[in-house]
């Protein structure tokens, strides 16, 4: 009986052992993750980013049948555009090598361009949607969303005319939002030589200077892919002289012999692709104004939550830009780079994942990321259009990423300075920040403010330690998590600021995106599976004044 009782306590020691351990473990990987050292540099800005860096598409898509444009019309979708300023608005995607001019000698009566803010004023408000009327093209928008990602899934391409009214609702939408309209021509248009055919395009552009519709404009969508949608194959060279062909087109043009012309709008490198891109270079570089490429992290269609929260993941953008960055600037010395359209998953987004709170640490990271690198602009695709990546609902009612944009622009400034992560978690870091001037045009800020932001791709709570200097400064700060709790939390299509979940007050109205004081001395702490930005301000930052 001895020998037994003996034997049970030593497995019931070994087990709470076992546990002991276990706990151990456990704590001490817990506290790998929570001690995090931050490096700032505020003595050197290494980019500066235009102004307009974060911007937005709206996919060609909604054109497919015009009355769908009138959705642009919506008194809540400009606020929440005008909300994004300043910032360029991409006409583009797939669709638009596709789709015709049609002109049917239909237009708005009056000549609506006039600069005066009176006038513009009228004419945005005159061109409002009427409630029913938005809520029936938002109900048939879902059935009409369906039946264009089936086209996207099948390959297979139908041709889109469209008139003037299409033309003029864009714009309007552009204008009355305060937003620069970049509009994407056909490239798909070919003579028998396979040279660009421009006739079309040329139409598009006596009708727009006839407006005075100020706008800037790109030459064709990935034309990686000419061949696998249309059937068609254009080599580079012979891209570069499709753009050289536009931009002489623009130059002989009294109205827009000075506007942008943006492209190739090329799919990320890999393989064929980075010949393309060189040879594009090579024969069209001095006809751009920028370098276009689109970058999508994951195939929507078998992609998983664990891949949005994976740092190997996020890292192969670096390696994308690095590879865009080398070639242009071989070809091309100091021509500009753009990302040009981009998102977290391609084939119109991961279902159930791009377009929820955990879509955002790829967004964040890729808006961090790209201006440490050097892009100069990064056009997000959507805020409306087909597919799930979009920044706005079916009902137009902004997702986590919208918000999380939002508050980007409203605390992040273009210049971009030196932060670094020092952490004992390995290769895998679970914590990654960035470091901007604060916006300047932010008065509530004293000058020589920064803006820290960070993302947590840990379900841990996470203890930032900043330099000495700036442990003594008050903190303003942003925290983004989910709306929900649990293990659905990184699922939900809410978001919550500092504790309070982020919703319009009405069609018209935003709520104040107010950050949270921490006193001088407190710890910065950025919680599980969430983003934050952290206004040091009083840091006084030469090079942020």
């Amino acid at each position: 009986m001895k020998s037994a009782s003996t034997a049970v306590s030593t497995i019931v020691a070994l087990v709470l052992f076992r546990a002991l351990c276990a706990e151990v473990k456990t704590v001490i990987s817990v506290e790998d993750v929570q001690s995090i050292r931050v490096d700032l540099d505020l003595s050197n800005v290494v980019r500066r980013v235009d102004e307009r860096f974060l911007s937005v598409a709206i996919d060609a898509s909604l054109i497919a049948e015009e009355k769908f444009m009138n959705l642009l019309n919506s008194p809540k979708l400009r606020t929440l555009a005008k909300a994004l300023i300043p910032a360029f608005l991409r006409f583009g995607g797939t669709k638009q090598d596709f789709m015709k001019f049609n002109p049917r000698g239909r237009y708005f009566q009056a000549r609506e361009n006039n600069s005066s803010s009176a006038v513009l004023g009228n004419v945005c408000k005159r061109l409002e949607l009427p409630p029913l009327l938005e809520n029936r093209l938002k109900q048939e928008w879902v059935l009409q969303s369906k039946s264009l990602l089936q086209e996207e899934l099948e390959g297979k391409y139908k041709k889109t005319k469209f008139s003037e009214y299409a033309v003029d609702l864009l714009y309007a939408f552009a204008n009355c939002s305060g937003l620069d309209l970049i509009f994407g021509l056909n490239a798909l248009l070919r003579t028998s030589e396979n040279t660009w055919d421009s006739a079309n395009a040329e139409l598009l552009l006596k009708y727009c200077e006839s407006r005075e519709y100020v706008m800037s404009w790109e030459l064709g969508n990935e034309p990686n892919s000419y061949e696998k949608k249309a059937g068609i194959r254009v080599d580079g060279y012979q891209l570069g002289q499709d753009f050289v062909h536009l931009h002489q087109i623009l130059q002989e043009s009294g109205f827009y012999n000075s506007t942008g012309l943006y492209g190739p709008d090329i799919g990320q490198p890999r393989d064929h692709r980075k010949d393309l891109l060189t040879g594009f270079l090579e024969s069209g570089a001095e006809a751009i104004t920028a370098c276009t490429w689109h970058h999508y992290y994951v195939n929507g269609r078998d992609t998983s939550l664990e891949d949005f929260l994976d740092p190997r993941v996020l890292d192969t953008l670096a390696t994308k830009i690095n590879e865009v960055l080398e070639t242009t600037e071989s070809a091309s010395p100091g021509k500009k780079v753009w990302l040009g359209e981009t998102s977290s998953a391609y084939g119109g987004g991961a279902f159930g994942l791009s377009d929820t709170f955990v879509a955002g640490f790829m967004w964040l990271d890729k808006l961090g990321l790209a201006a440490k690198l050097g892009l100069d602009v990064v056009i997000r695709q959507v805020l409306i259009g087909s597919g799930t990546y979009h920044l706005v609902d079916d009902n137009l009612d902004p997702l986590p990423d919208y918000w999380l944009s939002l508050v980007y622009k409203r605390i992040v400034g273009p210049e971009v300075l030196k932060a670094e992560v020092h952490t004992n978690s390995g290769q895998k870091k679970p914590i990654r920040v960035y470091l901007h001037c604060t916006n300047r045009k932010s008065t509530h800020y004293r000058e020589g403010a920064v803006t820290l932001f960070a993302l947590n791709l840990n379900k841990n709570e996470a203890t930032i330690s900043l330099p000495a200097h700036m442990a003594n400064s008050t903190i303003e700060e942003f925290v983004l998590q989910s709306a929900e709790a649990g293990e659905q939390s990184l699922y939900s299509r809410s978001v919550k600021l500092n504790g309070q979940v982020l919703k319009m007050v009405d069609d018209r109205t935003l709520p104040p995106l107010e950050g949270r004081e921490l006193p001088p001395g407190a710890h910065v702490k950025l919680p599980g599976f969430s983003f934050a930005f952290y206004v040091l301000t009083e840091a006084r930052a030469p090079v942020c004044k």
